[in-house]
């Protein structure tokens, strides 16, 4: 049985060198790629003020924040949670970065990026040319977004979870006889739930795009035995 964990943090700007900050981290457990229901949240306050530009996409605002912890005093449950397994997120490096500035201000050491996985790669490689923003790939996938009218670190955590079984075609790399019972019955019950097969069909923007990708390429596959 893989244990892993995918993240999401919402931040007070876009660099961490910059001096901008983590207000809220969450992290969502995984089971051979599959959510088990076991998570982390946290709102964190960050020493700082909140840029109106950022408020706008996340809307989190400092007074929101008033009372809430420093990074320091959530980090060891973090870590904790993380473990020692992979780490998911959508453009990862991101969010590694800014905890990585966090850890640094503590005298911690930085994540480990053998331990990165990046979804956004995963999907720039299975739809080139396309747009793999997180609302984007929920829309190609029909996963419901109606609950999302800002950046919310946990709410992210869980559409990016389902993106992620979708990207990872639902692995299932404990449904075995022999061992693995707990990981094979999650998996189950899981698709059982949450997977509906479905034809994913392009819009005509997402058709073009991919087209002029297809243009830039030297002999693509795609014009393979196309000619008369």
């Amino acid at each position: 049985m893989t244990r892993s964990v995918l993240f999401d943090t919402e931040t007070t700007g876009l660099d961490p060198q910059s001096g901008h900050r983590v207000i809220e981290v969450a992290a969502l457990e995984l089971v051979n790629d599959l959510p088990t229901g076991r998570h982390f949240h946290a709102l964190v306050h960050p020493d700082r003020d909140i840029p109106e530009d950022a408020a706008r996409i996340h809307g989190i605002t400092l007074d929101r924040l008033d009372g809430k912890p420093r990074f320091a005093a959530i980090a060891d449950a973090l870590l904790e949670f993380f473990g020692d397994g992979r780490l998911v997120a959508h453009n990862a490096p991101f969010d590694f970065g800014f905890l990585d500035a966090e850890l640094a201000r503590l005298g911690r050491p930085p994540l480990d990026r053998g331990r990165m996985v990046d979804t956004l790669a995963l999907a720039k490689a299975r739809f080139p040319g396309l747009p793999n923003s997180l609302d984007a790939l929920c829309r190609r996938f029909a996963i419901d977004l109606s609950e999302r009218t800002s950046h919310n670190a946990l709410l992210d955590c869980r559409l990016l979870a389902q993106v992620y079984v979708e990207l990872t075609g639902g692995r299932q790399r404990g449904l075995t006889l022999a061992g693995g019972t707990e990981a094979a019955l999650l998996t189950v019950a899981y698709r059982a739930v949450q997977r509906t097969p479905r034809r994913i069909v392009p819009t005509e923007a997402e058709r073009a795009a991919h087209a002029a990708f297809v243009a830039r390429l030297k002999d693509p596959v795609w014009n393979a035995g196309s000619g008369g």
